[in-house]
């Protein structure tokens, strides 16, 4: 709702022209708001609303009776004509609805007006984090949709490590689908307070399955943004993350500039993890680990182990007091061992350097990673993903609206569409962490269409 009251105040402000308002306070806004409180609301929210509405002097309606008789009362008293929705076409109400609707038969007349009924979680995160706006502090709590103390808990895909008491807030969440897999029914009320996670709605799916870890990926390499080299190492990452289970949250590409890297890492590091390639060696252009450095905000100092190493490889090459290739962020780095490898790998804080160059060199750091994780949990390993693609003839427009019905069917699948170049054919691609899951999704598609709409690719 805060994304909802904020753009009618920007659209409002506009709306007279920008004239002049102290800090953008806009005096007399003419919209009020209808707040529903109930007794099984969470108290965070109760004074989040109140709040916000004596910042923003807002006229507030508060409601405690149920919405069709509360609604009625209302409009009896106050002429309304339409009334602003934050209704997003993934909630339960939005059904049947459009950006302009109006109220369901046997319910008071007005239009319902609803302005962000296409905009996904990200987009309502990435409007919130941008412009700075307040939330409700439960969302910092691991919480993603919220109803009542009765039946929301926060999302289990936010838990951090195997605690059922701490979380990550809201914006981690990697699947936006996942939202409302809070919504769960607490054994009785005397649970709040505790708020412990349920089983997320998805009652038939083992939880573990579908924990999610996230990993963003950073190529560092202006050959790479030239089109100079085609990338090959970060899409072979991304699969073999998905083969233990990791849920990649970006895959990017930055120069060979401090300022870039450094600037991308700031971004990425709330992931789980990251891996960087490309930019380390003794090059002016291998500026990775100076950036890693820059985005920690500590300096390059020399490792002496790690520059024994190095001489063992380019002994007589390695000309100075000091070899550049050993200086390494201070205080943040560990070194990860193993026998296959000649110069271990390097670790700052959750971001892993890889030093490979090529596919070969991958398969053989990817290999050790896997090896030491068994021995000091480097990488959690969960149920891997796996897919299934179908392809079919239809046009784009003909599958999309049966298409986004069964993202709504299958919250936990990550359902895709791409156009191939080989057959010249659409292909629909589920992924998920249970098989069976990625049958019925099949099969539901296809009842969406005629017999013989969809083949089964190998």
């Amino acid at each position: 709702m805060q994304v909802l009251l904020h753009l009618l105040r920007a659209g409002y402000f506009l709306h007279k022209g920008g004239q002049n308002s102290a800090n953008g306070d806009l005096k007399d806004f003419p919209i009020g708001t209808i707040y529903f409180e109930t007794p099984s609301a969470f108290p965070e929210i109760n004074s989040f609303t109140y709040d916000t509405a004596a910042t923003y002097g807002l006229q507030i309606d508060t409601i405690r009776t149920d919405f069709k008789s509360g609604l009625e009362a209302l409009l009896k008293e106050k002429p309304i004509r339409a009334i602003f929705l934050g209704v997003r076409i993934g909630d339960p109400t939005a059904v049947g609805q459009e950006q302009f609707s109006p109220s369901s038969p046997g319910w008071p007349a007005f239009m319902r007006v609803n302005p962000i009924l296409d905009w996904s979680y990200r987009d309502v995160w990435a409007f919130l984090l941008t412009c700075k706006v307040n939330y409700c502090s439960l969302y910092d709590q691991g919480y993603t949709s919220i109803g009542s103390i009765y039946d929301t808990v926060p999302n289990s895909l936010l838990s951090i490590g195997d605690s059922s008491d701490k979380f990550k807030p809201a914006y981690l969440l990697a699947d936006g689908r996942l939202e409302r897999a809070g919504r769960a029914k607490r054994l009785s009320s005397s649970n709040y307070g505790q708020r412990p996670v349920d089983s997320n709605g998805l009652g038939s799916l083992d939880l573990h399955k579908n924990s999610m870890l996230t990993a963003s990926i950073i190529a560092v390499g202006d050959e790479f943004l030239f089109g100079t080299v085609e990338d090959q190492l970060g899409p072979n990452l991304c699969r073999k993350l998905h083969s233990i289970g990791w849920s990649v949250m970006q895959l990017s590409v930055v120069h060979n500039n401090i300022d870039s890297v450094a600037e991308e890492v700031e971004q990425k590091k709330s992931s789980d993890m990251v891996f960087i390639y490309g930019g380390f060696g003794p090059l002016h252009s291998d500026v990775t680990l100076a950036g890693i450095a820059k985005a920690f905000g500590v300096r390059l100092a020399p490792d002496e182990e790690f520059e024994e190493y190095l001489r063992h490889i380019i002994g007589n090459q390695c000309t100075g007091d000091r070899n550049e290739m050993a200086q390494l962020p201070e205080g943040i780095t560990e070194l990860l061992h193993h026998d296959k490898l000649s110069v271990p790998l390097i670790k700052c804080q959750n971001v892993i350097v890889l030093t490979a160059t090529n596919v070969l060199e991958l398969e053989k750091e990817w290999d050790c990673l896997v090896e030491l994780t068994k021995s000091n949990d480097l990488l959690t390993l969960l149920e891997p993903y796996v897919s299934k693609q179908v392809m079919t003839n239809l046009s784009d427009v003909e599958i999309a609206q049966p298409l986004s019905k069964l993202c709504l069917e299958f919250p936990d699948l990550h359902i895709g569409c791409y156009r191939t170049t080989r057959y010249g054919s659409l292909v629909v691609s589920l992924k998920g962490k249970d098989q069976e899951r990625l049958e019925s999704a099949a099969k539901s598609l296809e009842k969406k269409f005629q017999p013989g709409a969809f083949k089964e690719m190998n």
